[in-house]
């Protein structure tokens, strides 16, 4: 059996449900910190075993930027990873605080079963995963500071870049800036990322960059269960 799993930029998942029937279970957070600021949602035609909202730590959850979704065979992770921002006036809070906190959250997931997180994980983690790099390296979502950090709680905690892992040498974006989609100038942002020991179930993951309606491109996983 094969399970298909999308990554949909806010707006999409609408179109998305307005398409397509049958995803009658559908969850969705929003920050209560600030309006418009942030959120997250998940849309399923199977029903979760459970369903978890923020990681359970005040300081973070207060953005809606965390969903989780218990299946049968493994944890399904929704998240929005705090952008940096300008100036990189969050990179310390991101760096610091939200980024080990979210992995700590994960990896406990882990010790029951698989994990699979999904969303915009807002850091091109390789040179290949961003258009003219030298240039971005004082960007938020390209410093030095965010790529270790992505190194230290994802990949030497054992999460795989499915993509990566898929296509070790394709260039493909999932965001671009203003008026940067028509030259394809863009960052890869958005991941699916699954423990090491679901790695060898994972048939294909891939990007949409046709798929216009937004800033960011859906993203796909397929399964093999």
């Amino acid at each position: 059996m094969n399970v298909f799993l999308f990554c949909f930029p806010e707006g999409d998942v609408k179109d998305f449900m307005n398409l397509i029937p049958g995803y009658e279970y559908n969850y969705w957070s929003c920050s209560v910190a600030r309006l418009d600021y942030s959120g997250t949602g998940v849309i399923s035609r199977v029903k979760p075993i459970s369903v978890q909202y923020g990681i359970g730590i005040a300081e973070h959850d207060q953005e809606g930027r965390v969903i989780t979704l218990e299946f049968e065979n493994f944890y399904l992770v929704n998240a929005y990873v705090p952008n940096s921002g300008r100036g990189l006036r969050r990179l310390v809070y991101r760096v610091d605080n939200w980024d080990p906190s979210f992995a700590d959250f994960v990896e406990k997931l882990e010790s029951f079963k698989p994990v699979i997180v999904c969303g915009d994980l807002n850091c091109a983690r390789q040179s290949i995963d961003i258009h003219n790099p030298p240039a971005k390296t004082e960007d938020a979502g390209f410093t030095e500071e965010e790529r270790e950090s992505f190194q230290i709680n994802f990949d030497m905690r054992g999460f795989v870049d499915t993509f990566r892992k898929q296509h070790p040498k394709a260039v493909g974006y999932t965001f671009w800036g203003e008026n940067q989609r028509r030259n394809n100038k863009g960052w890869r942002l958005d991941y699916f990322l699954a423990s090491g020991s679901i790695i060898d179930r994972v048939h294909d993951s891939y990007i949409l960059p046709d798929v216009t309606s937004s800033d960011h491109s859906p993203i796909g996983l397929v399964l093999k269960l």
